[in-house]
């Protein structure tokens, strides 16, 4: 019921209307929870569906500008630019563009036109359209209009300048035997004798719709129609006026619906998918014919604003080629699914702008009565649980009252997956309706059925008529009674001699009909026998020959004579069921032939995969006249045969070697590019084939699988899909174990071909996945040996790590760092370009599973998911404590060789430190800083020790500087004290001579600890770490010293060699 407090006045007020709450692409939110597909977009308006940001950002971007201007002063950028688009998309066919009242404006501008021209035409002020056209609910449009529901209440106020010729609609108006070139000839013919009625020079215009849409849902013309209106209009100086509201503006795969019938109109209307629904816009454009004596016009500037950007958007994203690939599909998938439905009539129209029609009985065409609300009823359906899904639909299809058809029409960036549920929801739907006991009397949610009441009201008069009619004939037949009674009385002696007769006569009548009965069952066991050798003539031409249709109605009817004959069992019948069975046998065998001569035809033995990834094309696919043959042929094949449908096996071998030739050599290319010129060179991303050779097969595949679902049925997809992959992928297979061979030959320097190896396939099998749902199982398969390669490769790494170490022979003399040093950090650097793959096989092992031979030898078949690909929390972690494990290996090692080939503590420090440093250095200056950032406490407990290493040398210097001559004195001087001669004189000859002694020994050892110190091989890094801590630990020390005792040689330099300043000095030469 309508909503009673709504101040709403709405189409109906007798009904409630569902209330939109949101809308997202293809979907329209309720405020009761629904989520409704909408495949119409409305009445074929939303063209980029619902919730588009740039759009909406265009609109507020003007509204920030200048929300209103009056036309008749000003103009605005906004619409100079979207007529200056909207010229420049006819080519420069059209001239000018003015926003208004589309067909009013039409109406208008073309009388103008005669008015305006030279000489001037006034007489000229009529105007010829369609019957069952729709042009619009103005009166003036209305007047123009042919739609007989709409034109109904208010034929006394249309204009009546307005005539009317037939429509041009092959599906119901053109005979059978009746060729196009005479259909166009007739319709031309009547056009002219309808100028001619009117008087030539009161005509203005003729009005068309290329494709009509509301009034006749999607009829598009017969091939050379409009050149024929095209050339009665000049004949007769009139102008052409195409009326493109609906079908207009790229919903028919091209921007303008003209452009398909190789003429261009003098005025063009346009509206709906102008603006997308964004706001409420419409126009017309005008040649240079009529323009030439006219000025543009101008139009609201956020309208213009919004229309301009759905332009744009659908200009640069190219979205006309998506119209003509989806309407492709749309029309293959309808035809598939509800071709062979018995009410479905006709499936019609072009790119996205489809129509069905609706039947009560299919051969003779016959339309359902106005009162079933047949079109009506489906759409209201359609909006309820579970189908929740939008169809426009249309009445009046046949004759302007009886008909029905819906219109489907997406938005325009439709995908093949939402197109595949628009089609199978609108397939559930019809069929539940139709199969529903009376579908046209199902009781409506929405208010979509206005004629419902109506329809009620002339059924109830119907049945007031019959009661009237059943009263006269119960009066009627009483009297007829008392005839029989006043004959029962009279006849009596009649029957009594006739009695005997009348037994025999019935017995005759009795054995007659028995005997009419068998010769008729004769008769009907004989056709098939008989008609036999007509079936084979036509089995024997073949279907080439015969006719595909004519072939398969032959096969049916001997299959259908064969199960006759079968249900007869009579002995007699026997050899002609044997004839019949071995006739269907030879029609099936050729019907697999035909199948596979059409497809080798269709068939190329490769194409060039890089012409197609390279510009990020589609690979091709097969075309739509070969699928709509392959598809009728699989249709009746599959629905005849008792085990595996034959027509598998033949689609496999002949598009199974197409995809392996067209993949076989980026296949080679893989194997040849891991190929290396130097064997120490390490491999770098992306140098292999192997991501181009995966890229290849995902759009060879994806193409090969909608193939495939334009021509099988459902239940087909994925057993034809696996058989016609199964060479390509056995390719793939050798490809990645011959790419395994030679990484597992180069593991130190090609581990990480295997991790990429890893990701480009596991991502190519989740896309697969995806958009087929097939092939998981066999990539995860063809990947493994890599994967494992993969996973024991980290183990290995760090085994040869430890290998390397403990291989050499002999360390630097001067604790230079080893090479390996930087080779293993350079390794773990290379690793964090792979960190995607690297992370799954972590995850796999574990935490510290690289540590054990067998847990590097553990399997994971699978392929990983996307998830595992995610180098979150636990991935990083992992691979973190790699690094951190490697390195500490790396060091343990090094440390251990240290001592044993290298000689002294100090160059054991300085070849750890300077290890330390590199491994430090290489993790700041690359990808490994922020995963081992707070994770580098062990390298620093290894400087400490390079340091304590170092520092031991220091202490042994330093001993000699200890004053043990004062140390238990009860008086010893104070440090940094300046009475060295009063402290020196206080000595006795002894402690003299011992300090002499310690000067001589702490000048030698300390020129033995610089000289040193110079010649070791140190990171720049190391060498001030060391030099700052000698000078922390030795000259305090020796200042103190100096201090107290260095009057010990008067000043000579005989003992003391180094004052403050000079020691100082040197120490300031070790940074």
């Amino acid at each position: 019921m309508a909503n009673e407090t709504s101040a709403v006045l709405y189409r109906s007020l007798r009904y409630g209307f569902p209330r939109i709450v949101g809308g997202q692409g293809c979907y329209l939110h309720l405020d009761d929870g629904r989520k409704i597909l909408d495949a119409s977009g409305g009445a074929s308006v939303a063209c980029l569906g619902h919730g588009n940001t740039q759009v909406q950002e265009a609109i507020v971007a003007q509204l920030q500008k200048i929300a209103y201007c009056s036309t008749i002063f000003y103009t605005t950028d906004v619409c100079e630019q979207l007529c200056q688009a909207l010229v420049d998309s006819t080519h420069g066919q059209m001239k000018r563009a003015y926003s208004s009242e589309a067909m009013e404006a039409a109406i208008k501008l073309a009388r103008q036109y005669y008015l305006e021209k030279t000489p001037s035409e006034p007489a000229r002020s009529k105007f010829i359209s369609r019957s069952h056209s729709y042009h619009g609910t103005t009166l003036g449009s209305l007047a123009m209009g042919g739609h007989v529901a709409r034109r109904a209440k208010f034929e006394p106020m249309l204009l009546a300048n307005m005539s009317k010729v037939s429509r041009c609609f092959s599906y119901r108006d053109q005979g059978t035997d009746e060729t196009n070139e005479a259909y166009v000839s007739m319709l031309a013919d009547e056009l002219d004798q309808e100028f001619q009625r009117l008087g030539p020079e009161t005509v203005c215009a003729f009005v068309a719709e290329p494709v009509v849409g509301a009034a006749l849902g999607c009829v598009p013309a017969v091939p050379g129609y409009f050149k024929a209106m095209r050339t009665v209009c000049d004949k007769y100086g009139a102008l052409l006026i195409l009326d493109e509201v609906m079908c207009g503006m790229g919903r028919t795969g091209t921007m303008h619906a003209w452009e398909q019938e190789g003429v261009v109109p003098d005025i063009q209307t346009f509206g709906k998918c102008l603006g997308g629904g964004y706001q409420p816009i419409a126009g017309l454009m005008a040649n240079d014919r009529v323009i030439s004596a006219l000025e543009k016009g101008t139009g609201h500037p956020i309208a213009c604003a919004a229309a301009l950007e759905v332009q744009r958007i659908i200009r640069e994203g190219k979205l006309l080629d998506n119209v003509v690939a989806m309407g492709e599909l749309l029309v293959t998938r309808l035809n598939c699914l509800l071709g062979g439905h018995p009410n479905v009539g006709n499936i019609r129209g072009r790119g996205l702008f489809r129509g069905v029609e609706f039947v009560m009985e299919k051969t003779t065409r016959r339309p359902f009565p106005e009162a079933a609300g047949v079109a009506a009823g489906i759409a209201e359906l359609g909006l309820r649980e579970p189908y929740t899904i939008a169809v426009y639909p249309g009445s009046g299809t046949a004759d302007g009252v009886k008909g029905d058809h819906i219109i489907i029409s997406p938005a325009y960036n439709v995908t093949a997956p939402e197109i595949e549920k628009i089609v199978t929801t609108v397939q559930k739907l019809i069929h539940d309706y139709f199969t529903s006991q009376e579908p046209w009397n199902t009781i409506m949610a929405v208010g979509l059925t206005n004629g419902r009441h109506a329809a009620d009201e002339e059924a109830r008069a119907e049945v007031d008529v019959l009661n009237s009619r059943l009263e006269k004939t119960t009066q009627l037949t009483k009297k007829i009674q008392a005839c029989l009674g006043r004959l029962e009385a009279t006849g009596k002696s009649v029957r009594d001699v006739s009695g005997p007769l009348t037994g025999e006569t019935k017995k005759l009548q009795v054995l007659g009909n028995n005997i009419d009965a068998v010769i008729s069952a004769i008769e009907r066991l004989r056709q098939p026998a008989d008609s036999k050798h007509d079936e084979e003539a036509i089995i024997r031409q073949g279907p080439e020959k015969a006719g595909l249709s004519n072939y398969l109605n032959s096969i049916k009817r001997l299959n259908k004579a064969l199960s006759d004959m079968k249900t007869s069992n009579l002995r007699a019948n026997q050899q002609t069921i044997t004839d019949l069975q071995r006739l269907i046998m030879s029609g099936n065998m050729q019907l697999e032939n035909a199948f596979d001569k059409l497809l080798r035809a269709e068939t190329p033995r490769a194409v060039e995969p890089l012409n197609f990834i390279t510009k990020n094309q589609p690979f091709p696919l097969l075309t739509q006249d070969k699928i709509s043959r392959l598809s009728l042929l699989n249709s009746y094949v599959s629905g005849n045969s008792t085990s595996e449908n034959p027509l598998i096996k033949i689609y496999s071998e002949v598009r199974g070697p197409y995809l392996s030739q067209t993949l076989v050599n980026l296949a080679y290319a893989s194997v040849n590019t891991a190929k290396k010129k130097s064997p120490d060179a390490i491999y770098r991303a992306g140098t292999n084939g192997i991501g181009m050779y995966a890229q290849a097969m995902e759009g060879l595949f994806v193409a090969e699988y909608e193939n495939i679902c334009n021509i099988f049925l459902r239940q087909d997809w994925g057993p034809v899909f696996q058989t016609a992959c199964q060479a390509p992928l056995a390719e793939l297979a050798r490809t990645i174990r011959e790419l395994n061979n030679h990484i597992k030959s180069h593991l130190n320097t090609d581990c990480y071909l295997a991790y990429e190896v890893t990701e480009i396939m596991s991502n190519l099998s989740n896309n697969l996945e995806t958009r087929t749902g097939e092939l998981k199982a066999t990539l995860a398969a063809a990947l493994k040996p890599v994967r494992e390669t993969g996973k024991l490769s980290l183990a290995e790494l760090l085994e040869d790590t430890k290998r390397k170490v403990g291989a050499m022979q002999a360390l630097p003399s001067d604790g230079s760092p080893m090479p390996v040093v930087s080779e293993t950090m350079q390794r773990l650097q290379t690793m964090v370009d792979f960190l995607r793959p690297i992370s799954s096989i972590m995850i796999s092992l574990g935490d510290g599973g690289w540590k054990s031979a067998a847990a590097a030898n553990t399997s994971m078949d699978g392929i990983p998911s996307l998830a595992s690909f995610d180098i979150g929390a636990d991935g990083k972690e992992i691979f973190a404590h790699y690094c951190t494990d490697t390195i500490d290996a790396l060091m343990s090692a090094l440390e251990q060789k240290a001592r044993v080939l290298l000689k002294g503590k100090s160059l054991w420090g300085v070849f750890l430190a300077n290890s330390v440093t590199i491994i430090e250095r290489m993790i700041r200056d690359s990808g490994l800083r922020p995963l081992l950032e707070g994770r580098l406490s062990s390298l620093e407990g290894w400087r400490k020790k390079a340091k304590a290493f170092y520092a031991d040398t220091c202490k042994d210097v330093s001993m000699h500087l200890f004053d043990v001559i004062h140390t238990n004195r009860a008086q010893r001087p104070p440090s940094g004290s300046s009475e060295s001669a009063s402290i020196v004189k206080g000595l006795s000859s002894k402690d003299k001579e011992n300090i002499k002694g310690k000067f001589n020994i702490f000048n030698a050892s300390f020129d033995d600890l610089v000289a040193r110190h110079k010649a070791y091989s140190m990171e720049r890094e190391v060498r001030q770490m060391f030099a700052k801590d000698m000078q922390q630990m030795l000259e305090p020390l020796y200042n103190r010293f100096w201090d107290r005792y260095h009057e010990i040689d008067k000043g000579k330099g005989k003992y003391v060699k180094y004052d403050k300043s000079s020691i100082s000095a040197v120490f300031l030469s070790l940074y």
